[in-house]
């Protein structure tokens, strides 16, 4: 099998002979519970007609092959071009029909912004303080209050937001763990205007959290928040040959986070000056900051990471 004929082999059905199971279905998308982990909430999305995918987990995407070298990956087995190729031809798997030679009209966002506003909403502040353990005061400095169409569905919900450097918006409530596109990173500025220090997050959360055990509205150095490992191409450039000296980095504690921990200590081991400081010592055992700073409850306001 080669590379054209992979691709050209139904994505959906493979999902379907690996027993992973459809939680939502429409026309134009289905979300799945991941094949790489446990989860309670499909994060995993397909476009049958496209023959793509998505994993919202973890920010990687792609066609039928992408997805092959993926799953090989994730269960520790050789994963390179032609793994996957013999993978999915020992798989029963049917070719797409070809395309019509009519035009195929663009299909329209799935999620498109109506309005921004100050947090009120009673379950997002719920959210945000009985599940996140973020104060709701500190949490208005840095996200909005979003309304959302699902241009999909017709239906509308409220999320937290947060906007990115590329006028997109991240989008979390407690349902949801999405954006509004582009993707990309959110850029912070420090207390001080020329830091000497850098932090790299991954997630808006582990970002409030330190902000919420530090009892600080802002840090005293930039920061980045990556809001998928798959934009950290994004964020080197705004940390490479600005003087930097010290970059920290709240990776998550798993496969994933290890990837973006191993590439920051590649990037700063080639800047000049710049020392790379892992901070997931401090909250491992536990996946990220948010999880940690929730199990291990702030006893006064002095308390420090």
């Amino acid at each position: 099998m080669n590379i054209k004929q992979a691709k050209s082999l139904s994505l959906m059905q493979l999902l379907d002979e690996m027993g992973c199971k459809a939680e939502q279905k429409n026309k134009q998308d289905i979300w799945y519970l991941s094949p790489v982990r446990e989860e309670k909430t499909a994060s995993f999305h397909i476009h049958p007609e496209k023959n793509i995918w998505y994993d919202h987990g973890s920010g990687r995407g792609g066609n039928i092959l992408d997805f092959a070298i993926y799953f090989l990956e994730s269960q520790g087995q050789p994963n390179s071009v032609s793994n996957a190729l013999d993978w999915l031809g020992n798989r029963n798997l049917s070719h797409l029909p070809k395309p019509s030679a009519q035009k195929v009209e663009k299909p329209e966002p799935k999620l498109k912004l109506l309005n921004r506003q100050p947090i009120h909403s009673k379950g997002l502040v719920n959210y945000l303080v009985d599940v996140r353990g973020i104060g709701l005061d500190l949490a208005k400095r840095y996200l909005e209050q979003t309304l959302v169409l699902n241009e999909n569905t017709g239906n509308k919900f409220v999320a937290l937001s947060m906007a990115n450097e590329d006028d997109g918006f991240e989008l979390r409530n407690p349902f949801l763990k999405s954006c509004i596109a582009p993707k990309s990173i959110s850029f912070i500025r420090g207390q001080v205007p020329k830091p000497s220090g850098i932090h790299v997050f991954e997630g808006m959360m582990d970002f409030l959290s330190v902000l919420t055990r530090q009892a600080e509205e802002c840090l005293e150095h930039d920061s980045i928040i990556l809001h998928s490992v798959s934009c950290l191409s994004k964020a080197l450039p705004y940390i490479k040959g600005y003087g930097y000296q010290m970059l920290f980095s709240w990776t998550h504690n798993d496969k994933a986070g290890e990837a973006v921990l191993s590439s920051l200590e590649e990037f700063t081991q080639n800047e000049a000056g710049l020392v790379h400081l892992p901070m997931n010592k401090i909250y491992r055992p536990h996946k990220d900051v948010n999880e940690w700073h929730l199990a291990n409850p702030i006893l006064s306001p002095e308390c420090k990471i």
